[in-house]
């Protein structure tokens, strides 16, 4: 009989990225959320009932595991209150609330669907620590990547819930949305897909707020710290593992360990 983990050990397993167990438990909980996803995306298109069924079964299926996710890491938080009202926590809690839908009958819980992807926010170090990227260049980059993903993704999907019901002409599918966020947040703006609800148009100005407030602060820093580093060497310090230092160092300068 497999001994019951206690609750330090499954929180270390919940959070820690480099043991074997919560490497994997990350790697099923991107999938999940990346295979949710692909399947709100889906389901904007004309397939069969069938298909649809069966899709929806799978989505119920990965709702309840994130469900049993969030319960294991309340139960598992020393802190219940400030759990439960922490930015991670809240994330988790929004992204399973569609689970209520068929008990409750409050459709209009599906509309936050697509905020599903910011549980990826959670795991953005670890998907960092997977792809072994190491400067702070990177890390900003990586970071810029994945709120435009957000963004656009989140706003795509809101967008295509609000205005496919009374503009399905222009907004048919999903694809149709994400060209049309693309197309607003370069400021192309080609017009010939706009939103005309007065719920579609608010959108798309928070998206534009969205976008002009959280890219360029990004793009600042990752400017900054390039400026920093262009007259700097990338070297390991055997000391102390500093790996930024001057082009003609011979010395670490934070422990002083030959270079």
């Amino acid at each position: 009989m497999l001994p019951i983990p206690t609750k330090k050990t499954l929180r270390f397993y919940l959070e820690d990225i480099e043991n074997p167990i919560g490497k994997a438990f990350n790697l099923i909980i991107i999938f999940l959320i990346l295979l949710s996803s692909a399947i709100f995306v889906a389901k904007t298109y004309s397939i069969s009932e069938e298909v649809f069924l069966k899709l929806e079964l799978i989505n119920h299926l990965i709702f309840g595991f994130f469900a049993i996710e969030y319960l294991l890491r309340f139960w598992c938080a020393e802190q219940k209150i400030k759990f439960i009202f922490s930015f991670f926590s809240l994330i988790d809690l929004l992204a399973i609330l569609p689970i209520f839908t068929d008990v409750l009958n409050i459709s209009f819980i599906l509309i936050i669907r697509c905020f599903l992807v910011l549980k990826l926010i959670r795991f953005l170090k670890f998907k960092i620590y997977i792809f072994n990227i190491t400067t702070e260049d990177g890390r900003i980059f990586a970071r810029i990547l994945f709120t435009l993903f957000s963004i656009i993704f989140i706003f795509s999907g809101l967008i295509y819930q609000v205005e496919h019901p009374v503009n399905p002409e222009s907004f048919k599918t999903f694809v149709d949305a994400v060209y049309f966020s693309v197309v607003t947040m370069t400021t192309v703006g080609f017009g010939d897909v706009i939103p005309i609800s007065e719920k579609g148009r608010l959108l798309t100005v928070l998206m534009i707020l969205t976008g002009i407030s959280l890219i360029p602060y990004q793009l600042g820093d990752l400017i900054k710290q390039l400026i920093k580093t262009a007259n700097k060497q990338e070297k390991v310090c055997s000391g102390c593992g500093f790996y930024c230092h001057d082009i003609d160092a011979k010395f670490c300068k934070i422990c002083g360990t030959e270079l």
